[in-house]
């Protein structure tokens, strides 16, 4: 009976929890334990006071007496530790509560109201780990405690989401896209059907400025800054409380709403690549306007300060801030790419050049943001979509600049252009070409390897006349085939006129205002100076032949071949001096300068030899021939080429018959 009885003891102080042999009802709860070991207690004092124990028996039972009052004050120790663990869970659990019942927000409420319920939920938290550390199974009071403290847990993340919703959408900071500005670009105006180009197209907004920035200069606040505390408290409560995917989910969830609001703003229409593909260019030029506006705007202001604000919420968890951040901008960015990959599918109509020069500009200005944005290596495929769209639209521009020449090298017509005036295409593709000069740094990394036959090379001089290395540049040597195949489409032109003077005065007007266009504009350091006097001597050429082809004949009929009489020659001349002022004078030379000038030159040909005319057969009676005077004649010449018919003017021999 001793033995059993020592056995079961021994085997009690070390497995207290156990159920021993012979007790029907024995638990691990505290009143339990205490019966338990004071019968094992009172065993022993029975067992020692048998006289004929021997000392090792008596030895045995003194530790387990020892032991068994250890085992007491440990089970005391206990019952106190429950007793403050549960009222520390009541007290967080009382100011959890009652929250639930009131309509208010705690951040509304005031700091105080806000502190002490994050602190609240850290007890709670306290709580459970203590729990946690302890020794339990499926009926303690220990389990009892823990699944109370996690269904308020769970009560307090619900409401911290719902306040931590509230704070972002009430506290945001929207800032006036009007207050932002860039360096800009000019914007070019053109008709693509070469029918009507006006001389002023040129809108110079700014100028540009393709220096990089860095993204943290244009950075502002999403969130008003006092209110970062109150959510990083959120966000460190949640984390620990290990509920940091419903906090990730719920900041989320806000940011990428804010984003699309934001986007919004732009009032870019939610287009698929179909839509884009259909749109007609009017309509799709505005849209990658607000596209080009928006891109700026989003990657380097929003999305810099988008993730400095992931950063300083969740910049103390490890990768979130990264993971949070591509999340809410995962699907603007890919939207934002996806219209540049349609306007990138073609065609690539010369009218849609300076479009596809602006996309692929603000991308490339915006590399190194991107870079900054998504430099992690799990985010690698959103720089290889960035990456990939940065190519075609450089491939779409050569192919549209490309277009462009050949455009022009095919363009023709029946029929000759009125008055000899300028033509449409030549201002259409002087105004384009100058336009293009600002972009010139783009256009040489995208043509550089393109050839092209350059008909007017610009070469090293030895007379140390500095010369623009522009001249020598990729974009110089389009440039310069660019305008060779104006000037044999304004050739094939001039052929179309049935009056060989004519075609002279329509090559001079298109000529000069090629080389006023060069010389006025930055198409002088593509071109250089000798492409100036070149074409200077061809307007030269032109105005000889056309002297030569209208005034010639003219002068001549005033000659005396020995045939003709007198009377006859000067009725000859006014008769064809009549038919030149008649036709002429519809003409049109729209530069005040060069009509002067051929007006002077011609005066300079045919004034002298009429006065000469007069001179010699004034002593033969000519007078009454005579229809005009030098003086009346000099007078007509400055009506040629204003593009009026012009009335002949009264002469002293008006009502003469011939």
């Amino acid at each position: 009976m001793c033995t059993f009885c020592i056995a079961t003891i021994i085997s009690f102080s070390k497995f207290p929890s156990v159920v021993m042999p012979g007790c029907q009802s024995m638990t691990t709860t505290y009143e339990g334990e205490q019966h338990v070991i004071a019968a094992a207690q009172h065993i022993l004092k029975v067992l020692g006071e048998n006289k004929s124990l021997t000392d090792d028996f008596r030895r045995v039972l003194t530790e387990l007496d020892s032991h068994l009052s250890a085992m007491t004050i440990i089970t005391e120790s206990k019952r106190r530790g429950f007793a403050e663990v549960e009222e520390q869970l009541k007290c967080a659990e009382r100011k959890v509560m009652r929250w639930e019942s009131n309509p208010s927000l705690i951040w509304d409420s005031g700091p105080t109201e806000a502190s002490e319920y994050i602190q609240a939920v850290n007890e709670i938290h306290t709580v459970m780990e203590t729990l946690g550390g302890l020794s339990m199974n499926d009926h303690g009071r220990p389990k009892e405690l823990a699944f109370r403290a996690q269904c308020v847990q769970q009560i307090a993340m619900s409401r911290l989401e719902e306040e931590l919703y509230h704070i972002l959408v009430q506290h945001k900071q929207s800032f006036e896209l009007k207050n932002i500005s860039f360096p800009s670009r000019v914007d070019f105006v053109y008709d693509e059907s070469f029918v009507s180009v006006e001389d002023e197209i040129i809108n110079d907004t700014s100028q540009r400025d393709n220096s990089g920035r860095e993204s943290n200069e244009y950075t502002v606040d999403l969130i008003d800054p006092l209110l970062i505390p109150d959510i990083k408290s959120i966000a460190s409560v949640m984390f620990a409380s290990g509920y940091d995917r419903e906090f990730c989910e719920a900041f989320i969830g806000n940011r990428k709403d804010a984003l699309d609001e934001h986007l919004s703003n732009f009032e870019i229409q939610k287009l698929s690549i179909d839509d884009v593909l259909q749109l007609e260019w009017d309509a799709l030029s505005c849209e990658i306007k607000k596209w080009v506006w928006a891109v700026k705007i989003i990657i380097r202001v929003y999305l810099a300060s988008e993730k400095r604000f992931c950063n300083q919420i969740l910049g103390d968890f490890g990768s979130h801030d990264s993971y949070c951040f591509v999340e809410i901008s995962r699907a603007s960015i890919f939207y934002l790419l996806n219209f540049g990959e349609a306007i990138a599918m073609g065609p690539y109509n010369p009218e849609k050049l300076f479009r596809f020069l602006d996309m692929y500009e603000v991308l490339a200005d915006l590399h190194l943001d991107m870079e900054g944005l998504f430099s992690e290596v799990a985010n690698a495929f959103v720089m290889s979509e960035f990456h990939d769209l940065l190519r075609r639209l450089g491939d779409s521009a050569s192919a549209a600049f490309l277009n462009f020449r050949n455009a022009i090298a095919l363009d023709s017509s029946t029929h000759p252009f009125p008055r000899g005036e300028i033509h449409h295409l030549t201002r259409y593709v002087m105004n384009y070409i100058k336009t293009l000069t600002a972009y010139c740094d783009t256009l040489n990394v995208l043509l550089k390897d393109q050839d092209v036959d350059d008909p007017n090379p610009v070469f090293e001089t030895d007379n140390g006349q500095d010369i623009c290395t522009s001249a020598f540049s990729p974009m110089g040597c389009h440039l310069r085939s660019i305008t060779s195949a104006l000037e044999s489409n304004l050739i094939r032109r001039s052929k179309l006129y049935k009056d060989g003077s004519l075609e002279h005065i329509f090559l001079m007007n298109n000529i000069h205002y090629m080389v006023q266009k060069v010389k006025g504009s930055e198409l002088r350091l593509f071109f250089g100076d000798e492409w100036i006097r070149k074409h200077n001597g061809k307007l030269q050429q032109h105005a000889t032949s056309y002297e030569r082809a209208t005034w010639s004949f003219v002068v001549s009929l005033l000659r005396d071949d020995g045939r003709t009489s007198l009377k006859e020659r000067c009725r000859r001349f006014s008769n064809a001096f009549d038919d030149v002022y008649k036709i002429q004078t519809r003409w049109r030379i729209p530069d005040l300068h060069l009509r002067e000038d051929l007006q002077i030159s011609t005066s300079q040909k045919v004034i002298p030899a009429y006065r000469a005319f007069l001179g010699i057969n004034s002593r033969n009676g000519s007078d009454k021939y005579i229809k005009y005077t030098s003086d009346d004649m000099e007078k007509m010449l400055l009506d040629l080429f204003a593009g009026s018919s012009m009335s002949l003017r009264n002469s002293r021999s008006n009502s003469h018959k011939w």
